[in-house]
């Protein structure tokens, strides 16, 4: 009997721990950023531990096996974890798995697509962080208040102790308050988001990652700008919508204008009708005309209309095939000239 006892325990541990350390593998696999996680590791080694424990226990009390005096100490740590310890370390257990798990419970919000920088694909990034932000601290809230209550604390009365502290806190915080009451608006009225390319003061970036307290930048250098919303005074949008590429080449003073147009005109309509790069306009090119007549050179202004984000790639494809087709046409593009004068020599008045 005692074999069939022992027999039993082996199969219900054993299948019950493979089925548990599955399910925290897929946990794991959910979670973005969670693979091969310390915190998943450990969930897994103490579930085989409850089990080996809890599968000890039964074989002690279905042997008679004598476990003094370990059974005065267990009664006095059961009853002290039956009405506090499990449940308060079960709830600080299931709020930090909220907390890794707060990316899921966004699932109803669809996935931004990436490649093409439309208002909406901005839109549902920025959503999603600030939505991911504000169910972190709620997870963290509730699972703080269950876990004090758990404990045996008056959870009514601390609320209202905090609520006191935090008209005090308030008026020393009025920065942080400014900060989410902006970052609010900046949401509600959809002025930037996630992804968009922005100039904030002196500073301009991707927006990396949007909340309402913060605002976090990356230039191109990939240094990471940290702007507290409170600060955004004037923001300078460059992906909103639609952008535009000006792009100004400089051709010699003895070459024919009119010439020199048609040239630009028949460039550009040629990178207009590329299947490659039409897909990234968003109406024809202009060609301006003569921009301005510096010191050596006529300026010559492009317009091209594309899609947010696109202008640069634009703007540096036409440089490229400009300039391979002014070589072509043999008209100069000028460059600085220095001309040196050394001055006339000094004649010598000769006497008599």
């Amino acid at each position: 009997m005692a074999l069939v006892h022992v027999a039993l325990v082996l199969v219900l541990v054993a299948l019950l721990g493979r089925y548990g350390g599955w399910l925290f593998a897929r946990l794991a696999q959910a979670v973005p950023g969670a693979r091969n996680d310390l915190f998943f590791r450990l969930l897994g080694y103490a579930w085989w531990a409850l089990l080996v424990l809890a599968g000890a226990s039964y074989l002690v009390h279905a042997l008679g096996l004598p476990y003094e005096p370990f059974r005065s100490w267990g009664e006095g740590l059961v009853r002290w974890a039956g009405a506090k310890g499990v449940a308060a370390l079960g709830v600080l257990a299931l709020t930090y798995l909220a907390y890794r798990l707060t990316p899921l419970l966004l699932g109803w919000l669809p996935p931004p697509e990436e490649g093409e920088l439309t208002r909406e694909v901005v839109r549902r990034k920025t959503l999603r962080t600030v939505g991911e932000s504000a169910l972190k601290v709620v997870v963290l809230v509730l699972g703080g208040l269950f876990f004090l209550s758990n404990l045996g604390l008056n959870v009514a009365a601390l609320l209202a102790g905090a609520g006191v502290a935090g008209l005090a806190v308030s008026f020393a915080a009025q920065n942080l308050i400014r900060d989410f009451i902006n970052g609010f608006f900046i949401l509600l009225e959809d002025q930037y988001g996630v992804g968009d390319i922005v100039q904030i003061g002196g500073v301009g970036g991707q927006v990396e990652r949007f909340n309402l307290r913060l605002t976090v930048l990356r230039d191109l250098e990939g240094r990471v700008h940290f702007i507290p919303n409170s600060e955004v005074r004037q923001v300078t949008v460059l992906t909103q919508e639609w952008s535009r590429a000006v792009v100004d080449v400089r051709v010699a003073y003895k070459e024919d204008v009119d010439r020199v147009l048609e040239v630009f005109r028949d460039e550009a309509d040629r990178l207009y009708q590329d299947p490659e790069w039409q897909e990234r306009f968003t109406a024809p090119p202009e060609v301006l005309g003569v921009q301005d007549l510096v010191d050596s050179a006529v300026v010559i202004r492009v317009l091209f209309s594309t899609k947010p984000g696109q202008q640069w790639a634009v703007a540096r494809e036409f440089r490229r095939r400009i300039k391979k087709r002014l070589d072509q046409e043999g008209m100069e593009i000028p460059f600085p000239h220095r001309t040196l004068y050394f001055g006339e020599p000094l004649k010598v008045k000769q006497e008599g």
